[in-house]
């Protein structure tokens, strides 16, 4: 494994070595980490915001935001990745969750970066900063030749992030999100895909 394209200079991974540990990596600003009880009310608050509210295919009450956070769980003790949550170092304030899945309802097998940050969070940077270290994990510790992203052609913030990753649009990938009724604005998705060589190629090695 070429530890050199790990992760950005600056973020370590801790708990090497446990079965099942969620690995913690750190940013400038941002801890990556896994998901704490007191993380449930104010990942459901977020779930619950109208602003994040609109790009999902369901409403998220406590209930069903709970079992998102369980589900996420179990995935890094199954796979041995998954999704982190993402919490601000200079105050611990949870903003949201990244990382890594393989959606059941993915028009290909593949395995997708992702995040979703709380609407006080956006436009500071977090959700690239917080993709970095992730996309950094898939290359580097897991040694995945390529990732994938998905959203709605319409989600101009997300496809912004992807862009900012390095991330390609393939224009022959664009599918319809079954999660959406026909004729929902956000039915349709649109594909980004990174390989392995393409982030080297953009990374410092260190």
């Amino acid at each position: 494994m070429d530890r050199s394209l790990s992760t950005p200079a600056g973020i370590v991974r801790e708990d090497a070595g446990v079965p099942h540990a969620v690995p913690r990596l750190s940013t400038a600003r941002l801890l990556l980490r896994g998901w704490l009880d007191d993380d449930r009310e104010p990942f459901a608050a977020l779930n619950a915001e109208p602003e994040v509210a609109a790009w999902l295919s369901r409403p998220l009450d406590r209930a069903a935001s709970d079992l998102f956070i369980d589900r996420m769980q179990e995935r890094w003790a199954a796979d041995g990745f998954g999704l982190w949550a993402v919490a601000r170092l200079e105050d611990g304030a949870l903003i949201g969750m990244t990382g890594l899945s393989r959606p059941p309802w993915a028009p290909e097998p593949s395995v997708e970066i992702g995040w979703r940050l709380a609407s006080a969070a956006w436009g500071h940077g977090y959700a690239t900063e917080a993709a970095r270290a992730a996309a950094g994990f898939a290359f580097g510790e897991l040694g995945l030749g390529a990732i994938v992203s998905y959203t709605a052609a319409q989600n101009v913030r997300s496809r912004a992030v992807m862009e900012r990753l390095g991330m390609t649009l393939d224009p022959d990938a664009g599918f319809d999100y079954a999660g959406f009724a026909e004729g929902h604005p956000l039915r349709p998705h649109v594909t980004y895909r990174l390989a392995r060589g393409d982030w080297a190629d953009r990374r410092p090695v260190t």
